[in-house]
């Protein structure tokens, strides 16, 4: 096939207009729109205006969404490291998220998530910066402080 035969017949379809297609785009970008906005009011939530972990970032833009809890960027990349098994993480801005994502959070938030992984710590308890790695393994990865 020449290049500019197969080059028309890519013109010459992506010009063509479906409907169909296009309704799908529409109704999939107004669903993330959707679930951008419900993230964006969780983290107006006090408990969300913190990260998780570090207690220290101020406005995370990151989520483990299997784990419920909002993080900065630092702590999203020891989540990250920690693997899929344990923590999946996802930008709040950049990703798309589904419905199942969405909901986890909802159901979650970083107030309950704490009270579950940290129960057996102080309350207001707040890590040590410079071994926020390890704080972050022993909460998560051995499950130190949870509710029995």
């Amino acid at each position: 096939m020449s290049y500019n035969l197969y080059s028309s017949r890519i013109t010459s379809t992506n010009t063509q207009p479906n409907s169909a297609s296009n309704r799908n785009n529409v109704s999939k970008r107004n669903h993330n729109e959707r679930n951008q906005e419900i993230l964006r009011t969780l983290l107006r939530e006090d408990s969300n205006k913190f990260c998780a972990d570090c207690k220290h970032s101020k406005n995370p833009r990151w989520a483990s969404w299997n784990l419920g809890i909002f993080i900065c960027i630092r702590c999203s990349g020891i989540h990250r490291s920690m693997g899929t098994h344990i923590s999946r993480v996802k930008s709040v801005d950049l990703d798309s998220w589904t419905d199942e994502q969405v909901k986890n959070m909802v159901i979650w938030g970083n107030s309950k998530a704490n009270s579950y992984w940290e129960s057996k710590l102080p309350d207001n308890y707040s890590p040590d910066e410079s071994k926020i790695e390890n704080f972050v393994r022993t909460k998560y990865d051995m499950k130190k402080w949870v509710a029995s």
